[in-house]
């Protein structure tokens, strides 16, 4: 096993700034959001062993981020990461009812809302590769329903409606030059298991501009069967000798259609904050309690990545507390965790 001291020169090493916004807010018992330049400076004051974070990833929302803003104001923004001497990378498409979007499997008033998302998007994503601040990276989305059992009352009928719905935000996305990649969670509805993401995919059929994002704690929620017990590739307790056979099963199926990886640890368990429904709890790195060798099962992502057009990895931190956001050896931990990952597993150009 390599050390963190490889070098490689990919994947560039990101890390999400969304996690100072989901689930925080101003309602009784949520924290308040943390502000983009905080987020940026504790990512870039990380450091271990001389290496540092590469690049963000980045949330198209209030309050870090206007999905209407004009130029001048998204010029200030990049120029603001750029002196952190970061770069940008994915982007997440503001999707969600309640920020520009709405759910994709609904009537035809919420999938207009859905794809205004993804054109705001591809606007913003455009505007930072012409400043040159943003050189890789896809735009991420998913289905935007937490209505896992109102979708299950039709499977076949709901996930052709989320289908088609991708299908015209694929085609928004390639006219920008774009790639959407989904997110799967055990909270999104036709996207909530392993079995259901695949077929999802592959009913959208468009692999050169919709893939998969994957998470390492939400797949690890996948492999248990969550929220679809009927797609459980292990039970509760397991060994080794069931655990890494049924991880290769899953990530072999849907690792062609993987085009964007966040690092993540995850205990078993689920969270959820504010609006955001229970999904895949994200563990600190460190975590004694974290089910995943971060490490290991990151190669089964990673094979072949140059091949589907990865270029970065991102450490997804969110829901994290305020108190952990904003301790500075979460950062250096995880930074060391991502580049133990990129150690073992990355490449040259």
């Amino acid at each position: 096993m390599s050390d963190s001291t490889t070098s490689h020169a990919f994947p560039k090493i990101h890390n999400a700034m969304w996690p100072g916004l989901v689930g925080k807010g101003d309602e009784e018992g949520q924290e308040p959001p943390i502000s983009l330049e905080k987020m940026l400076e504790l990512t870039a004051n990380a450091e271990v062993d001389g290496q540092k974070f590469e690049g963000v990833d980045y949330f198209l929302f209030h309050p870090h981020t206007d999905p209407d803003a004009d130029e001048d104001e998204l010029k200030r923004i990049a120029d603001l990461i750029a002196s952190h001497g970061l770069v940008v990378g994915s982007l997440v498409a503001p999707v969600w009812p309640g920020t520009v979007g709405d759910s994709a499997m609904g009537d035809d008033e919420s999938r207009e809302k859905f794809l205004d998302a993804i054109r705001k998007a591809c606007r913003i994503a455009g505007i930072f590769n012409d400043i040159g601040i943003r050189k890789y990276g896809v735009i991420r989305i998913d289905s935007a329903e937490f209505g896992v059992e109102t979708w299950a009352e039709d499977k076949s009928a709901n996930t052709a409606r989320i289908a088609e719905t991708f299908r015209m935000a694929a085609d928004i996305a390639a006219d920008h030059g774009e790639r959407l990649a989904a997110e799967g969670e055990i909270c999104w509805a036709g996207m909530h298991s392993w079995r259901d993401m695949l077929d999802l995919l592959e009913a959208v059929d468009r692999p050169g501009t919709l893939g998969f994002q994957a998470d390492q704690a939400h797949t690890y929620l996948y492999l248990m069967g969550y929220n679809a017990p009927e797609h459980a590739l292990v039970g509760a307790e397991y060994t080794d000798e069931e655990f890494y056979p049924a991880y290769e099963s899953m990530t072999d199926q849907l690792r062609p259609w993987t085009i964007d990886f966040h690092v993540a640890q995850n205990d078993g368990t689920v969270h959820g904050a504010g609006s955001h429904d229970k999904t895949g709890r994200h563990c600190q790195a460190d975590d004694p309690n974290g089910k995943l060798d971060i490490t290991r099962t990151a190669e089964y992502w990673l094979r072949d990545a140059p091949s589907r057009g990865i270029e970065h990895i991102c450490w997804d931190g969110c829901m994290f507390s305020n108190e952990v956001l904003e301790t500075p050896a979460t950062w250096n931990a995880i930074l060391k965790a991502m580049l133990d990952v990129r150690a073992a597993h990355g490449w040259n150009a």
